[in-house]
């Protein structure tokens, strides 16, 4: 009888202590539990790992419900109160992106627009005084493959994996990029900036004969039509530019071509890679592009006096902080343009598109003092129409098949 006394007494005395709370140990002020274990193949993760770990089965056989709870209580917020969780089960309070989309994405494209017109006067004057156009456009791109690897190594963002196959897809989109860009900074050093975009308002046209005559895809009559006024006013814009000439012109044009093939080889690369990582990527292959022709047509020069007459000209500070600004918004403009499009619909993006055109014309001849004839401003005022009514049949066209596949 006395041993029978015993050993109930034993067995009720190993039950209060399975069904003891957690206690608080006075040294590190943490909760500890006297003999559990993580369930499963779970090591030793956090605080909240042990929390969801414990909730499915709290090895508390001859518990009651209630005084299961109570005793996963502790455990919990513990594991919320811990540095580095992230209190799941609970309400987040909303940030201000969440709160302000609206003002957000207005920051989004207030941005876009000043980086943009501050690179392209900054990109004039600096080849106001050193004319370059090929190494200028080397720098761009060294500036921001630069800006990338220091993002990457503090993990904003992370960097993407990338493989054979990828860099096989995305090897002619950064060939495209690296020839639009070069020739795109060749006619900005041999004319007006705001001649340049005048001219590069013809690329919504290349965009469309390259769909209908390459892609094979079927361009609306109504879709042709509004490119009219941009052929029209290009060409009444050019016949008339004080700064006109060949090369800028024919460079532009080039540009045009290269950004419509960079587009179709873009389309057929798709990939879930996030916008960032992409134009990361893209930038550095198209630096190693770049390179060589720079260094071909004009390396002998540079070592013989371009360098020396620019550091004469305006001082090897002025010079190297010129060169390292203007890469640094060449990249930032074309990065918030690609985060831009990510937060807003098509038909918005190109419509901003167009008016970010209208502030680089507007502010270029302000800023630089252009003169232009009465027929160049008409021509330049009517291909900048055609490109936003071109821009808003597309997008609007866009979103209606966007929907239809969605319904």
């Amino acid at each position: 009888m006395e041993s029978r006394v015993l050993s109930r007494a034993s067995t009720f005395a190993s039950l209060s202590q399975l069904r003891k709370p957690p206690r608080e140990n006075n040294n590190n002020n943490s909760v500890s539990f006297l003999s559990a274990r993580p369930i499963g193949a779970v090591g030793e993760g956090g605080n909240l790992i042990w929390g969801r770990q414990l909730r499915p089965a709290l090895l508390f056989e001859s518990s009651s419900a209630g005084k299961q709870r109570e005793t996963v209580k502790p455990c919990l917020a513990a594991a919320s109160s811990s540095p580095g969780s992230d209190s799941a089960g609970e309400a987040k309070p909303v940030g201000f992106i969440q709160k302000y989309p609206a003002l957000v994405t207005g920051f989004f494209f207030f941005m876009w627009y000043f980086l943009n017109v501050i690179f392209n006067i900054l990109n004039k004057k600096i080849y106001n005084y050193f004319p370059y156009p090929y190494f200028v456009s080397v720098v761009h791109l060294f500036v921001g493959v630069v800006y990338c690897l220091v993002s990457w190594a503090v993990g904003l963002p992370k960097r993407a994996p990338m493989d054979s196959n990828l860099l096989k897809l995305l090897f002619p989109v950064a060939v495209c990029h690296a020839l639009g860009h070069v020739t795109s900074n060749v006619s900005f050093a041999a004319v007006a900036v705001s001649f340049t975009h005048t001219i590069k308002a013809l690329e919504p046209f290349f965009n469309a004969a390259a769909s209908q005559f390459i892609l094979g895809q079927s361009i609306p009559f109504t879709l042709w039509l509004s490119l009219a006024p941009v052929v029209l006013g290009v060409s009444m814009a050019s016949l008339t530019e004080l700064s006109f000439n060949w090369v800028g012109f024919i460079s532009a044009m080039i540009s045009n071509i290269s950004f419509t093939y960079r587009s179709i080889y873009s389309k057929k690369a798709m990939t879930d890679m996030d916008s960032t990582n992409l134009y990361a990527y893209i930038s550095i292959i198209a630096l190693f592009v770049c390179i060589p022709p720079a260094i071909i047509l004009e390396g002998p020069k540079l070592m013989k006096h371009g360098f020396g007459d620019a550091i004469t000209k305006v001082g090897l500070t002025k010079f190297i902080t010129d060169l390292f600004w203007v890469g640094m918004f060449y990249h930032l403009y074309n990065q918030l343009a690609t985060n831009t499009l990510e937060r807003v619909a098509p038909l918005t993006h190109a419509v901003g598109n167009v008016l970010k055109r209208v502030f680089v014309i507007g502010f270029t001849i302000i800023v630089f003092g252009n003169r232009i004839s009465t027929q160049t401003g008409i021509g330049t005022v009517i291909a900048i129409a055609g490109v936003a009514i071109y821009s808003y049949i597309k997008a609007k066209m866009e979103e209606e098949k966007r929907q239809a596949k969605a319904a």
